[in-house]
């Protein structure tokens, strides 16, 4: 059994930003790099699907340059077999798209019998790379996975996602297929000191991931947008307050 997980170096924007002087990204003195929370989830799921199988791999795969090594790590050090990483410096076409098909070059490959990602990342929040890689891997995939149970002997997995207003949709898709792992599906480990040293000696694959396509989009600038007016405080108790939002919406409409 071979598991292959995409995951991301996300960036977490500090109490001030600033931003680099071509005003296309943030000054990388302004952020902290951490792995992606939905992706630990995923390396977590990947890493019980083959202890319940008695053998098999975990391969971890990113997208990024020298600095996103360490998400690597963290994922080696919690158990994972292999790492690769994409090699991609150029900040302005990591759009979803582009990602996907540097992914795609590299997965495919690997044959492997599940491919997880996390549902979206907390920096862009789009949600689009594990569904794009799916299409791109003419794979069938399974969205906002909660729970799984997969049949290493039939190669079938029995999947539980989650559905807008609280709704559960159970599902069974033959493999190979592309999950995209929620949070909450299980309780990622902690490494031990030991495996994190031991994921520090750990080479990690290098790959091109230079691309010939254009990417989805291009970042022309960021910006604070303008300070507004600032809010205005309504009243002190719910009755005011609600009377108040009535006579606002009522003057809106007049």
């Amino acid at each position: 059994m071979k598991a292959v997980v995409c995951v991301k170096q996300v960036r977490t924007l500090g109490d001030e930003v600033e931003f680099t002087s071509d005003q296309r990204d943030v000054d990388p003195d302004f952020v902290e790099l951490a792995v992606n929370e939905w992706d630990t989830y995923a390396v977590e799921e990947a890493l019980r699907v083959k202890e319940a199988a008695g053998d098999g791999e975990v391969v971890v795969v990113t997208v990024g340059g020298d600095e996103a090594e360490e998400a690597l790590r963290r994922c080696l050090a919690m158990g994972a077999d292999r790492a690769i990483r994409i090699e991609s410096v150029t900040s302005d076409v990591a759009d979803p798209f582009t990602t996907a098909r540097a992914l795609a070059a590299v997965v495919g490959p690997e044959a492997p019998d599940l491919v997880f990602a996390g549902v979206q990342s907390s920096d862009s929040v789009q949600a689009a790379t594990g569904t794009m890689l799916a299409e791109l891997l003419d794979l069938p995939r399974v969205a906002v996975v909660t729970r799984l149970a997969y049949d290493h002997a039939g190669k079938r997995a029995t999947v539980q996602r989650e559905l807008e207003g609280g709704l559960i949709d159970v599902v069974e898709v033959d493999t190979p297929a592309l999950l995209t792992i929620q949070t909450g599906i299980n309780e990622p480990r902690y490494a031990t000191l030991r495996a994190i040293k031991q994921a520090n000696q750990q080479e990690i694959a290098v790959i091109d991931g230079s691309s010939d396509g254009a990417p989805a989009y291009r970042v022309r600038r960021m910006f604070v947008p303008p300070r507004g007016e600032g809010a205005e405080p309504l009243g002190d108790t719910p009755a005011v307050v609600a009377q108040r939002i009535a006579e606002i919406v009522k003057a809106r409409l007049s």
